[in-house]
Order: C-alpha cells, then sequence, then structure tokens
C-alpha cells in the first residue's frame, strides 16, 4: 500500500528592508510578506508569517468543512469563520502558543442543528493543518437558524 503524499512549493525572495515576495510554480499571484510592525522595522498593511500562520489554520478549516458537509448532505447558507492567533515568548522562544478558530453557519432548518454541529466537530478534528502544528487549537463555532422576513 502507497502512502499519500502530496508537495507543495513556495519561494521567497527578498526585496526590500524587512519586506519579501512570496511565489509558487502552481500560482498565479504573488503575495508580499513582511515582519510585522509589532517587531522591529516591522511593516504595517502586509501579510506576515504570523498572518499567514493563522490563515493557514482557519482556511483549512473552512476547506475541510465544506467538503465534510457536501458529504454529510448538510444544507447550510453561509459559512464564514474568524481565527485569532497568539504570539509569546515560550521557554524563551516566540512561538504560535494558540489558534482561536470561532466558524460560524447559517443553516435554515432547525432540524439540522445537531447535524451542523457534527460537521463542524469533524471538521475541526478532520483539519489536516490544525494536526500539523504545535498550537492549541481552541473551537468556539456557532450555528445560526436563518429567520424567515415576510
Amino acid at each position: 500500500m502507497s502512502a499519500v503524499e502530496h508537495n507543495y512549493e513556495v519561494s521567497v525572495a527578498w526585496l526590500t528592508d524587512r519586506k519579501g515576495v512570496m511565489t509558487s510554480p502552481e500560482l498565479t499571484t504573488s503575495v508580499e510578506v513582511a515582519t510585522p510592525p509589532q517587531f522591529p522595522k516591522g511593516m504595517d498593511g502586509i501579510w506576515s508569517p504570523e498572518h499567514l500562520f493563522v490563515a493557514s489554520v482557519n482556511s483549512c478549516l473552512m476547506t475541510t468543512f465544506l467538503a465534510i458537509a457536501e458529504n454529510s448532505k448538510l444544507e447550510y447558507i453561509s459559512f464564514k469563520s474568524k481565527a485569532v492567533g497568539k504570539l509569546e515568548m515560550v521557554d524563551g522562544k516566540y512561538m504560535m502558543s494558540e489558534v482561536t478558530l470561532m466558524p460560524e453557519i447559517e443553516i435554515a432548518d432547525e432540524q439540522q442543528k445537531e447535524r451542523a454541529e457534527r460537521v463542524l466537530q469533524k471538521s475541526e478534528s478532520n483539519c489536516l493543518i490544525s494536526n500539523s502544528v504545535k498550537s492549541k487549537i481552541i473551537f468556539q463555532p456557532s450555528i445560526k437558524i436563518a429567520s424567515l422576513i415576510i
């Protein structure tokens, strides 16, 4: 039995000061990256490794949810998620110690609430990025029932 393996190539190149550009031969767009403004010579308004780390966990939750919801035939109106990463000094080194995920889905049928909760929990436990990092993942999902406006 062969193991599943996928590779994702990303390159970075320094541009100026504490800023560079990130590219991938698999993608058509590039992303500027820089030291975040909380550090010496950091730059406002540019994606940082810290933002990308939190974005990776959050976007993985979304894509995992979309796949599991489809396979579970969960009907939903919307999905959105906010994530907050906590950077702190641990044992003399900076690390992203935790990421709080706050997904919110909206469903039309209150009878689907339990199914929606199961899909969200399964999505969190199967997110490959969350499962790959040392950070504590705090999961705070919410489900809204769409109100009928007549």
